[in-house]
C-alpha cells in the first residue's frame, strides 16, 4: 500500500511516500480502507519532532474516514470514522491506504458527512466536546469562545450551541467578526487583553461561566471576565510554556483552570465522543464542514510543508 512515512524526525524531509506491505489486523482490531485523512498541525509537528514519544519509523495522520474490509463480522463493509493519541505517534496512523486499529476504536460515520468531511472534524470536535463537557457546559451556560475562528474554536461554537448555551465568539479582525455575526452569533473584536473583562461583561452580565481560550495567550486577560465559580478551558500556551497568572482574582472569584489534551483519549475513548456529537449531523443541527482541501495521498508531503509554513487551509488526504 502506499503510505507517507518518517525514519527520522526534526525535518520534513524525512517524510517520503513509500509502497509497503497492508497491515494485518490482529485479533479485535479491523483493517480500515481509509478513504479521506485529516492532516492537523499536531501531525506536521510530530514529524518535527515535538512529541519526544513518538516511535519509529511511522505513518503519521489521527483523523480518518473508511471502510472496514476485516475485522468483526458486524463491522465488514461499514462506513466508520475515527481519531485517537496513539494513531501516528505510537501506532501506524492514517496518511496511508490502509490502517488497523481496535474494533471499539471506530465509531460509524454519520450518513450526512462525505468521508472527506468527516476526516476533517476528529480532532477539532473531541477536542472541543471535552473542553465543554469537562468545563460543565450545559444549557444557559454563558460561554465565551476566544479565538473562535480556528477549527476547534469553530467546533466549539457549534458545540456550544446544540447543548444550550448563551454563545460569545472572539477573533481579532473586523472581518471575522462580522463573518460571525451572519451566522448568528454574538461576537466582538479582541483589543488589548486589559479590555478583556470589561467586553465580557458588556455582554454577560456577571460575566462568563465558562470561558474557552483556544490561542494560548488569553489566560491571564481571561480571568477579569471571569463570572464566580467560572471555568477558564485552555488548550495551548505561550511557546516556553509559562503564563503570569492573576491569582489573586482568580480565586476570589472562586475560578478555575481546565487543562484539555487531545492526546489523553486513545481511539476506543475518542469512538466513545464521536458517537455522541455525531448524531447532531444527521439530525440537521451540526453545520457540515465546508472549504475543505482535498489533495491526493502522492501530493501529502506538499500540504505538510504548507500548513508547517503557516497556511490556515484544512488539508484532506486521499488515498
Amino acid at each position: 500500500m502506499n503510505a507517507l512515512q518518517f525514519s527520522a524526525t526534526g525535518d520534513l524531509a524525512a517524510l517520503r511516500l513509500v509502497d509497503i506491505p497492508t497491515p494485518v489486523p490482529a485479533a479485535g482490531d479491523v483493517l480500515v480502507q481509509i478513504k479521506a485523512a485529516g492532516l492537523n498541525p499536531s501531525d506536521v509537528k510530530n514529524v518535527l519532532g515535538r512529541f519526544p514519544y513518538t516511535t519509529l519509523p511511522r505513518i503519521p495522520g489521527r483523523d480518518f474516514a473508511g471502510v472496514v474490509v476485516q475485522g468483526p463480522q458486524a463491522l465488514l463493509g461499514q462506513e466508520v470514522w475515527g481519531t485517537g493519541r496513539d494513531l501516528g505517534f505510537f501506532a501506524d496512523g492514517s496518511h496511508a491506504q490502509y490502517l488497523t486499529v481496535s474494533a471499539q476504536g471506530v465509531a460509524r460515520k454519520p450518513a450526512q458527512l462525505s468521508f472527506a468531511q468527516a476526516a476533517s472534524l476528529g480532532v477539532p470536535y473531541t477536542t472541543a466536546w471535552d473542553a465543554l463537557e469537562r468545563s460543565g457546559v450545559g444549557s444557559g451556560t454563558r460561554l465565551l469562545v476566544i479565538g473562535a475562528n480556528g477549527a476547534v474554536g469553530r467546533a466549539a461554537l457549534a458545540l456550544g450551541k446544540i447543548r444550550g448555551a448563551q454563545v460569545l465568539a472572539a477573533v481579532r479582525r473586523a472581518d471575522q467578526v462580522e463573518a460571525l455575526q451572519a451566522e448568528g452569533y454574538t461576537a466582538i473584536a479582541l483589543a488589548e487583553p486589559d479590555a478583556l473583562g470589561a467586553q465580557v461583561h458588556g455582554v454577560f452580565e456577571g460575566g462568563a461561566e465558562v470561558i474557552f481560550d483556544t490561542t494560548g495567550f488569553w489566560l491571564p486577560a481571561a480571568v477579569a471576565g471571569l463570572a464566580p465559580f467560572g471555568r477558564i478551558a485552555i488548550i495551548a500556551a505561550p511557546a516556553d510554556g509559562h503564563v503570569q497568572l492573576p491569582a489573586l482574582a482568580l480565586y476570589r472569584k472562586g475560578g478555575s483552570v481546565v487543562g484539555i489534551n487531545s492526546l489523553l483519549y486513545n481511539c476506543e475513548q475518542c469512538a466513545v465522543m464521536l458517537a455522541q456529537f455525531g448524531r447532531f449531523f444527521d439530525e440537521g443541527t451540526l453545520p457540515l464542514p465546508t472549504g475543505l482541501r482535498e489533495v491526493a495521498l502522492a501530493d501529502g508531503v506538499a500540504c505538510y510543508d504548507a500548513v508547517n509554513r503557516g497556511s490556515a487551509d484544512k488539508f484532506i488526504l486521499l488515498p
